[in-house]
């Protein structure tokens, strides 16, 4: 169990930092040129990748790249949703929970053999 929550703890601060990549320009460099906001981007990801990719050796001892793939993605929408919600003032709609109900559905499918017991 413990690879799996290193990779869980690594993968949600890597996610904080590239939502901030990805999204965090469009409030705080929205008059700057692309080309900075890409820049600074970059200079965010980096601090990500440091932190995804021992996530994924770490996950992958444990895991097939298909769970780590699925754990990715709702750490993202876990990490996504607050931003949107309380960083960039986005009003969460039902179409959020449509979603992550289709995640919680990919989920199943991915681990259901260990739900299973197999």
């Amino acid at each position: 169990m413990l690879p799996v929550l290193a990779t869980v703890l690594l993968l949600i601060a890597s996610n904080i930092f590239m939502t901030f990549a990805w999204y965090g320009h469009l409030k705080n460099l929205n008059t700057q040129s692309w080309l900075v906001a890409a820049v600074a981007s970059w200079g965010i990801a980096f601090f990500e990748y440091m932190l995804q990719v021992p996530a994924n050796r770490i996950g992958h001892e444990v895991l097939s790249l298909g769970q780590l793939k699925i754990i990715q993605e709702v750490i993202t929408l876990l990490v996504f949703i607050p931003f949107s919600v309380i960083y960039m003032k986005e009003k969460l709609t039902m179409d959020y929970l449509y979603a992550g109900l289709g995640i919680l559905w990919a989920v199943f499918f991915l681990f259901r053999s260990k739900f299973a017991g197999g």
